[in-house]
């Protein structure tokens, strides 16, 4: 869920189109069961059963999961780094102001003026910021074995991702400077308004009209599992008729699911990795706390939360604007906020304020993927399944972190925490039936 609230932030901006996450691992948890006190259900070992589920990962797989997420926590630094080294470039050498100064002399229009500047700024942001995204984006990937994207493929995803970001960062860049023309005073509060606006736009197409464009959606066939997910949905008041699959594993191994979309448009979907990877009750977990999104209303929170957040950004870009153009404005060319040329400024200033507000951003989205867990175990009733995904997510999240470090760095809960919550609820459910023959799923490798 975080993937896509940072893509629909940055998109007026820059150009992005980002990926998501979810499932194997066997478990002896029978062993955590002790001798039943008389007239009540056996005893559970939570810590015991958590810790069996946790020994499923070798040393080596521990270690590489950790250098792999804490290598992240340095990228969240260079990201900022090489936002502003783009910024100051197009600032300090006046090529900004030069790629205005070529927009009016082709149109005297305004909105024209701002469209030919923003396209020449999306694919020159994108040109420049290339090797970087090839480091990030493709080697890292292929360093920990998480991406099966060979270089063309890679190549073609990002020339994909340009498109989308000419389409909907222009228009969003059109509207935005044609508010602070108009609101010279209050431009930061009406173009949060509509930056919140296109947000919310974004987050109602994507599943229907963005998501298709990088991978191939599918029907699901009928099965006793996909009768199974869309009786849950039912059941939670979920509006959808039908389960798609799409082809992740074109991309990476990851595995994932979603139940995204807003008024009219939302879609059960899950990618083939977690279909071929994960058991049936695997996929009805995830699934379930991918329901628990859509029924606790965590898109349109989010929308609030981050649209406060958003609106302080504007508040902070306009400061910062005007004390950045009295010092500098005459050397880089920028004649006032509502001038072009002074886009690559509000890009770096609103880099700053999100990296800063980094552990408060990952703590409204850990919150939430929290809620969705205790959801999703109520509503699939599949500990085991839980835990077992959880196990798989290890390929590149850290399990045990410290709580400082899970502060600040994770946007969902860490592995250990997330199994040991569906050891608790499954110590809590032990007399009901289906829990029980929970004990007895066979290991991936008897499936």
């Amino acid at each position: 869920m975080k993937k896509l609230l940072g893509a629909l932030l940055l998109v007026f901006f820059v150009v992005g189109v980002i990926h998501a996450q979810t499932s194997p691992a066997s478990v002896a948890v029978s062993s955590a069961v002790a001798q039943p006190t008389p007239g009540q259900s056996p005893a559970f070992d939570v810590d015991a059963a958590t810790n069996a589920y946790m020994a499923e990962l070798t040393p080596a797989q521990r270690a590489n999961s950790d250098a792999y997420f804490e290598g992240g926590y340095w990228l969240i630094l260079w990201d900022l780094l090489v936002v502003l080294g783009v910024a100051w470039l197009l600032l300090g050498t006046r090529l900004s102001a030069r790629m205005r100064d070529l927009a009016e002399r082709i149109t005297r229009w305004r909105w024209l003026q701002t469209t030919i500047y923003a396209v020449q700024y999306i694919v020159l942001t994108t040109l420049l910021t290339l090797p970087w995204s090839l480091y990030e984006g493709y080697f890292r990937e292929h360093q920990y074995g998480l991406s099966n994207l060979g270089l063309g493929g890679w190549f073609g995803e990002q020339a994909k991702g340009l498109l989308v970001g000419l389409i909907l960062g222009t228009l969003a860049l059109v509207v935005i400077y044609a508010v602070i023309r108009k609101a010279a005073r209050t431009w930061w509060l009406w173009g949060a308004g509509v930056a919140i606006t296109f947000l919310i736009f974004v987050a109602t197409i994507a599943p229907v009209y963005i998501m298709p464009l990088f991978n191939t959606y599918q029907s699901l066939p009928d099965s006793p599992l996909k009768t199974e997910i869309l009786s849950m949905a039912r059941a939670n008041g979920i509006p959808a008729a039908d389960v798609y699959w799409f082809d992740a594993s074109r991309q990476s191994r990851r595995i994932s699911a979603n139940v995204s979309g807003m008024f009219g448009t939302t879609r059960i979907s899950l990618n083939d990795n977690l279909l071929h990877r994960g058991s049936p009750e695997e996929i009805k977990a995830v699934l379930g706390h991918e329901m628990g999104h859509y029924v606790l209303n965590h898109v349109y929170k989010s929308v609030v939360f981050f649209g406060i957040i958003i609106v302080i950004g504007f508040a902070f870009v306009r400061w910062g604007f005007g004390w950045a153009e009295r010092r500098w404005g005459a050397r880089w060319g920028v004649r006032g906020a509502g001038d072009v040329a002074g886009l690559p400024l509000i890009v770096a200033l609103f880099a700053v304020f999100m990296f800063v507000m980094t552990p408060v951003n990952n703590t409204i989205t850990r919150g939430m993927e929290a809620e969705a867990d205790a959801f999703g175990l109520n509503a699939a009733r599949q500990p085991d399944g839980f835990a077992r995904a959880a196990v798989q997510l290890s390929e590149y999240r850290k399990m045990h972190p410290g709580p400082i470090e899970e502060y600040l760095f994770f946007d969902h809960p860490s592995g250990w925490p997330r199994i040991h919550r569906a050891m608790v609820w499954k110590a809590e459910h032990l007399d009901d039936a289906d829990v029980r023959r929970g004990d007895a799923i066979a290991p991936p490798g008897a499936r």
